[in-house]
């Protein structure tokens, strides 16, 4: 009698339905699975082709670059060049590609002064970026060599520069490049610093124009202010001992002059006895 009532139709609809159901979770489980997969094989690519520009090394060799203008600069492993000549200013670093994937120069600001977390938060904006007329690739793992110029007689940034070059006072470069197809946009600062001779280069910020970056900004930002509250705390203290030694000299200062007048070492001296036959006038 049961299998009599059974309604066949129904329960193959129900199986059906289930193994449906049991087929499309496995398929979103397969497609994310293969979308985690690509994902990560991009990541991968994307690592393969990212450039990171830094100053070469001090033992790397000496490179020379011409300009337009057919003059010519150099700088040695380490080092940076700036150059203020009849009213034009020539710019140029020593690099070293220390990512996986060529480096393509796009365009680059220059700022007088050493930007810090502090005085320059945040990059140059893009459409100050001043973009490069010649090819500038640096090879993976490899050194190249930066160049920039200002002529302008009218522009204030050639002649805050000139005054800086001339004070050989810090400056500051942004340059902005990609990798070989035009993409993972980065901006690194570069401090230009003199010396007796020349201008050593150093890196203290990346920026990260398409992607976070391996270190968010929110977490650098909240270094930098932990940094400048203990610096400021330094100070603070640095300034209170000073303090209380000015104030401990001014007391032994006021305690000296108390014992010269009250006769002291430095008083007057008194007269002694008389001798037989002297008088008190002698």
């Amino acid at each position: 009698m049961f299998f009599l009532a059974t309604d066949w139709a129904t329960i193959s609809s129900f199986v059906t339905g289930a193994g449906t159901l049991v087929l499309a979770v496995a398929t979103f489980a397969a497609v994310r699975s293969s979308n985690r997969a690509a994902r990560i094989a991009e990541a991968a690519l994307q690592e393969q082709r990212r450039p990171v520009l830094a100053p070469s090394r001090l033992d790397d060799p000496v490179q020379k670059l011409m300009f337009v203008d057919e003059h010519w600069i150099s700088a040695a492993g380490g080092r940076a060049a700036a150059e203020h000549v009849d009213g034009s200013v020539y710019l140029g670093i020593s690099l070293r590609n220390v990512g996986s994937g060529i480096g393509i120069c796009q365009g680059w600001t220059v700022r007088a002064g050493f930007g810090t977390s502090r005085t320059m938060p945040t990059h140059a904006a893009l459409d100050e970026f001043r973009l490069q007329t010649r090819d500038l690739y640096v090879p993976a793992g490899d050194i190249g060599m930066w160049q920039g110029a200002l002529r302008n007689p009218d522009d204030p940034v050639r002649t805050a520069t000139v005054e800086a070059i001339d004070a050989r006072q810090p400056i500051t470069i942004e340059l902005l490049y990609s990798d070989q197809v035009g993409l993972q946009r980065t901006i690194t600062r570069f401090g230009l610093v003199s010396t007796a001779d020349s201008w050593l280069a150093s890196v203290t910020r990346h920026w990260h124009l398409d992607w976070e970056g391996p270190r968010p900004e929110t977490g650098i930002r909240a270094a930098v202010d932990t940094v400048h509250r203990d610096w400021e705390a330094a100070e603070r203290q640095a300034a209170a001992v000073e303090d209380v030694a000015a104030g401990a000299e001014a007391d032994g200062a006021a305690a000296h002059a108390g014992v010269t007048e009250t006769g002291g070492p430095h008083a007057t001296e008194q007269p002694g006895p008389l001798l037989p036959g002297q008088t008190a006038t002698e």
